[in-house]
């Protein structure tokens, strides 16, 4: 006996359970920001304004359950070669959070994987960010540690350094 062939599941069927990735819309600003607080707080992530996601949103990609609220975000910001040294574009990483009801159920590794989609189609050469955890999901991802010298200067610069963040990289 077969099995009748069933249809492949469309792609964000497979990030994570229950929930898509899609580019973030302006009105997603306030649920971006009160998702990143729990993040704020423990100092894992900078406070942005609600103004500030919603100026950037087209950057961010966001995890939405089927509900409407947002499981998780991510943002990409695209910085010019600062050095002048031929290196092409590169992208940070940042504001990467996944709500905590959400986490180790494929969230975070499904909007890694979509914003590692989309530094590929904008032809970035590498991706940058800056964790004060571990960073075992990047790591996971090809992502190592790296110096604040191979980074985007003006990337570099924004950092504070008493939060004691690891730069991590990968080439793309």
């Amino acid at each position: 006996m077969t099995a009748t062939p069933r249809p492949a599941p469309p792609q964000h069927a497979l990030l994570a359970p229950s929930a898509y990735v899609r580019t973030a819309r302006q009105e997603d600003a306030a649920a971006i920001a009160d998702l990143s607080q729990r993040f704020v707080r423990t100092g894992a992530l900078r406070e942005r304004p609600v103004s500030l996601y919603a100026t950037r949103a087209p950057e961010f990609l966001v995890a939405e359950a089927p509900d409407g609220t947002l499981d998780g975000c991510v943002g990409l910001c695209v910085h010019p070669d600062d050095l002048g040294q031929g290196r092409g574009l590169a992208g940070v990483v940042y504001n990467f959070c996944v709500a905590g009801h959400r986490q180790g159920r494929g969230v975070g590794a499904g909007l890694l994987r979509a914003v590692l989609a989309r530094a590929r189609a904008q032809s970035l050469g590498a991706l940058f960010t800056a964790t004060t955890g571990g960073g075992g999901l990047f790591l996971r991802y090809g992502f190592a540690p790296t110096t604040a010298r191979l980074a985007p200067p003006s990337w570099t610069e924004s950092l504070d350094p008493r939060r004691n963040a690891r730069i991590l990289r990968k080439i793309l």
